[in-house]
């Protein structure tokens, strides 16, 4: 089936309506009296009072900073939601999309609340009527090792798919994230990539079915929405399309011993050269194996993952990057399960039950923007980089090399547009613990600073970046009445449209 006129529809619809993690378009309403029409529908469509919170309830401020994730957005002044729905089952979830329709209020979904601008729980525009519908209860994962299947509900951590995974099968995996505090529902609605993308896909591309309530509120799965709507929700930022409660996946074959390996190179020990080499091996390298790069201070350092034994990895380094110097003593030989532990705690040797962690590092302040490089960025680039990563207010860069399986997948299977012309994802990622307008200013002036100083050597016409990567930066919604504008969203539409078939013409 062509795929043109559906994704150019769709990623118009998306652009105009929410630039949330999820949300439903709702009629204009005045703000008063909204909160009380909205919990009074809900109660009266039998959702329990103890599960709805407003800014009186003594828990609303607990239960809204649950899952925070940037201390940018619980600032003083930061637009709060009228209500939080904690929803236990998928009535809530149908009464809170109908009772926000008719009534105005605009209604976010959370599941992990990782959205880097906090759009899950939180507005930048004061005049805007919404609710959270906190999706933490839906946290059951259900695995079928003899299918390789598992259902997944939105709420559910990667940590806690991946535990699951690994307590039914060390033969058997998820291709997903690094982040184990990160929530399925928004990870897998923007595609959502990590260390197994090269061998067996985005996350997205391993999605079989899907259970979602629509802006009407009625509860519909593949079959019953379509395969035009089941297409969209896999890569195209979930948005609005409805509030995807869980998901089917497909679970991938993995060897019961994996390799990982680490390997810091420092300015002094030709790091610019090794990076600049690294951008056209990395995405040619065999499908088993990634190698990725985080940059930070002084030094590079090289992480990889290679789904087989230490001695056949070193031969694929041996003769694809021997510049690298890697030998046996940095080779650790583990399971699946412990990889991701590996990647996210770096160390092999912790329990994987901190994968059921929910909370993590929550205390930190953020912000983070992305790009696409399609070519190789030159040396002397890279080492005038350095001035900007050696100052005392730097983040770091997280290099993610594409290729391999994912990129081999049509563009037109999902509205993921970033599969073709691609070496890999660069993100600007600064975090900072102190507060104050000052040390804010500063973090955000450093990321933005080498975003601009970037913009020769990455993508054009347009310059794009990743959905989960959300940055505001790059443009808002406006409403009017309650509604986001289609006439200004339209313009991000088209360029994402333009992106995709790009990618077809490749």
């Amino acid at each position: 089936m062509a795929r043109a006129p559906i994704i150019l529809h769709l990623l118009l619809a998306l652009c105009s309506l929410s630039s949330s993690s999820v949300a439903v378009a709702v009629a204009v309403a005045s703000a008063s009296g909204a909160a009380d029409a909205f919990v009074g529908c809900l109660a009266a469509a039998g959702v329990p009072p103890r599960l709805l919170q407003t800014p009186a309830s003594p828990s609303y401020d607990a239960l809204l900073r649950s899952s925070v994730r940037n201390l940018r957005y619980v600032a003083p002044g930061t637009p709060w939601p009228l209500a939080i729905v904690a929803a236990t089952e998928p009535a809530h979830a149908q009464a809170a999309v109908r009772c926000g329709r008719r009534h105005g209020v605009r209604v976010r979904a959370r599941s992990g609340g990782h959205d880097y601008e906090g759009l899950s729980y939180a507005s930048l525009d004061p005049r805007e009527s919404f609710a959270v519908l906190d999706l933490a209860a839906f946290r059951e994962v259900r695995v079928d090792a003899a299918r390789a299947e598992a259902w997944a509900w939105s709420g559910a951590t990667l940590g806690e798919v991946y535990y699951a995974v690994g307590a039914a099968s060390r033969a058997l995996a998820f291709p997903a994230g690094v982040c184990p505090t990160v929530g399925v529902g928004g990870h897998l609605g923007g595609g959502g990539f990590g260390t197994l993308m090269r061998r067996y896909g985005l996350a997205a591309d391993n999605v079989l079915d899907a259970v979602l309530v629509d802006a009407d509120g009625r509860l519909l799965n593949r079959t019953t929405m379509g395969e035009d709507l089941f297409w969209a929700i896999r890569g195209g930022g979930g948005e609005s399309f409805g509030v995807v409660l869980s998901w089917k996946l497909r679970l991938v074959p993995v060897p019961e011993t994996v390799t990982v390996f680490t390997v810091r190179r420092s300015r002094n020990q030709s790091a610019s050269e090794l990076i600049t080499k690294w951008q056209e091996i990395a995405p040619a390298l065999p499908r088993d194996l990634i190698l990725r790069v985080v940059v930070q201070g002084r030094h590079a350092q090289f992480e990889a993952l290679f789904l087989g034994r230490c001695s056949r990895l070193l031969e694929h380094m041996r003769a694809h990057f021997p510049e690298l110097g890697v030998a046996r003593a940095d080779c650790e030989e583990i399971s699946w399960i412990q990889s991701t532990v590996y990647f996210a705690f770096y160390s092999s040797s912790k329990p994987p039950e901190l994968l059921l962690d929910r909370i993590g590092e929550t205390g930190r302040y953020v912000k983070a923007k992305s790009d696409y490089v399609q070519e190789p960025i030159p040396r002397h680039a890279w080492e005038s980089t350095w001035s900007w990563l050696e100052k005392p207010e730097a983040g770091l860069l997280i290099l993610d090399p594409y290729g391999g399986r994912m990129a081999s997948i049509s563009p037109s299977a999902t509205p993921f547009p970033h599969r073709k012309g691609n070496l890999y994802n660069l993100q600007y990622y600064s975090f900072w613990f102190e507060n104050g307008t000052a040390a804010m200013e500063k973090r955000m002036s450093w990321v933005r600073g080498l975003y601009r100083e970037m913009e020769p050597y990455v993508s054009k016409n347009p310059r794009t970046g990743y959905v989960n990567y959300r940055d505001l930066d790059l443009g808002t919604n406006e409403l009017e009445g309650n509604v986001t504008s289609y006439a200004k969203a339209r313009i991000w539409g088209r360029s994402i449209s333009e992106v995709i078939l790009r990618g077809w013409q490749l």
